[in-house]
């Protein structure tokens, strides 16, 4: 048979459940149920146990009024009385307090306090004071409790949604008196409001070639990011060009005017600059928000560059006709730049046949083409032209150079062309023997072999004493002097001409005689003398 629990007892409780503080609702926050809070309390969650009113017998009354959320039970042999906070119908925290019927004096007993929170929130500051009655002993409790006077203590910072916490007691009665343990409990229901804390930080790189022709564009590519965790609003790039870079359009402030980024999120933009000069370039480009935000980017360091050609002709001065000019032309890459598309000409000259040159040479109406391609800064190359003059005077021999983003270069070289005279002398007797009293005619001819006119030839023959001298003739007078003819002089004699004197003589004793003939010329270093055998007999 059920029983009742003391009046006294459950209108005690009524009064202390009726004493809770509220606080000030707080953040929400949560913890899983079984984890361990730091006042020692394992929670766990239970199913709620349904209370239901203690049946009375017919005939029996109650003393005392109950409240229709307090309810005694007995459960297991033990007094167990249960209060839900702050109403059955919306409870927040119910206690069940278990403790045995009766207990013999200074006999050690237990009892236990079962805190629930019946809701879907967490509770913060949770305290559970138990007051302790004269005539109980505490041996100890679990979790452990602070010691206030005749109070103990638990503490909890949190205590989560439809979890259990129980508390055991260990004590025993030192007097006859019946014990009353009163509980009470406090606590606050969190109400959390996050507020996110953000911080966009703003990141720009620029890329740029670190080398360039000065006739090249030179491309530039900005990409801001935003590496924060909050948007930034109102972005501006702004790129001062240092001096002699500028933009196509000849501005020296390149400017991107972005708008707003979300974390994360990155813009590229890209343009194009021309330089108006050579050298090193140093560029730098800042971002920026409206709410003060900052990011330089790295140096960038930009080279532009030009090649810069000289041509060097070599060959001779001076050439005689019918002899190869040999010409050698030597291009030069004394630049910083590569020079691309490389292409010598060479206007063939007037006056020359046989045209040779080296490998590569094209020939387009009366120029030498080489297409050399790309020559690295300090390199060179050379070409080889080879021609046969037709004639004398000066060959003036002409080539340029150009390439790609460089200034053409030329060169030229002048040969004096001329013609080496070679004379040649044949001395001959018409008739050999002959016989004493009668005539023979000598034939003197000069022939010109060279290439150019000799000058002043002048022929000189000699008789010995068995001829008489008859009469000369040919291409000038001669004169009679003793035994020597002398001819006038012939003032020239172009190449592969040919000039004919002729002397008779008579034979007047018999025997071998000399007829000897001298050449003199202004081109002859020395005289040419020959010597023609003639055999006279009776």
């Amino acid at each position: 048979m059920k029983r009742l629990l003391n009046i006294s007892f459950l209108l005690m409780m009524f009064i202390l459940f009726g004493c809770h503080n509220k606080k000030t609702p707080d953040n929400i926050w949560g913890i899983r149920p079984t984890e361990a809070t730091e006042t020692g309390f394992a929670q766990q969650q239970f199913p709620k146990q349904e209370l239901k009113p203690v049946a009375v017998a017919p005939g029996q009354t109650v003393p005392g009024t109950f409240r229709p959320d307090l309810v005694a039970v007995e459960e297991s042999g033990a007094n167990m009385v249960s209060m839900t906070y702050p109403s059955t119908s919306y409870g927040i925290i119910q206690i069940d307090k278990a403790m045995p019927r009766e207990v013999r004096l200074k006999q050690p007993f237990d009892y236990s306090i079962r805190i629930t929170n019946l809701t879907d929130a967490t509770l913060t500051n949770v305290i559970v004071t138990e007051a302790l009655p004269n005539g109980f002993e505490l041996i100890g409790a679990n979790p452990s409790a602070q010691k206030e006077e005749n109070k103990l203590v638990w503490k909890m910072d949190l205590f989560h949604p439809k979890t259990t916490n129980q508390i055991t007691v260990s004590g025993m009665g030192t007097s006859m008196e019946n014990l009353e343990n009163i509980t009470t409990v406090s606590y606050a229901v969190q109400v959390r409001a996050n507020v996110k804390i953000v911080q966009p930080k703003l990141e720009l790189v620029v890329k740029a070639p670190s080398t360039v022709l000065l006739c090249d564009p030179i491309p530039l590519e900005f990409v801001v990011t935003n590496l924060g965790n909050g948007s930034a609003q109102n972005i501006r790039i702004v790129n001062t060009l240092p001096a002699g870079l500028q933009t196509i359009d000849g501005k020296s402030e390149v400017v991107y005017d972005i708008g707003t980024l979300i974390a994360g999120q990155s813009q590229q933009f890209s343009t194009q600059l021309r330089a108006t000069r050579t050298g090193i370039f140093i560029n730098k480009a800042v971002v920026s928000s409206a709410s003060g935000l900052m990011a330089e980017s790295a140096a960038i360091v930009t080279t532009v560059c030009q090649p810069r050609l000289t041509m060097v002709m070599t060959g001779p001065s001076k050439q005689y006709l019918d002899r190869p000019l040999d010409y050698e032309i030597t291009v030069n890459n004394r630049g910083d730049g590569t020079a691309k598309n490389t292409v010598i000409e060479n206007a063939i000259p007037a006056g020359v046949t046989s045209v040779e040159a080296t490998s590569g040479a094209n020939l387009s109406g009366t120029k030498l083409i080489w297409q050399l391609g790309t020559i690295e800064p300090e390199a060179s190359k050379r070409v080889r032209v080879s021609y046969v003059p037709t004639k004398a005077g000066t060959v003036t021999n002409t080539a340029s150079v150009t390439a790609y983003c460089a200034e053409a270069a030329t060169a030229f070289m002048q040969t004096f062309v001329t013609g080496l005279p070679a004379v040649r002398m044949d001395v001959i007797d018409l008739e050999d023997p002959i016989e004493v009293g009668r005539n023979t005619t000598y034939i003197i001819t000069v022939t010109n072999q060279g290439t150019a006119a000799d000058t002043n030839i002048r022929i000189v023959c000699s008789l010995e004493d068995k001829v008489q001298y008859v009469s000369s003739a040919g291409e000038t007078a001669g004169l009679l002097m003793g035994n020597t003819i002398n001819f006038a002089p012939l003032h020239s004699l172009a190449p592969k001409a040919k000039a004919v004197w002729r002397v008779v003589v008579r034979g007047v004793r018999p025997g071998d005689v000399r007829f000897k003939v001298t050449m003199s010329s202004d081109q002859l270093a020395r005289p040419v003398e020959q010597t023609e055998a003639t055999h006279l007999y009776e």
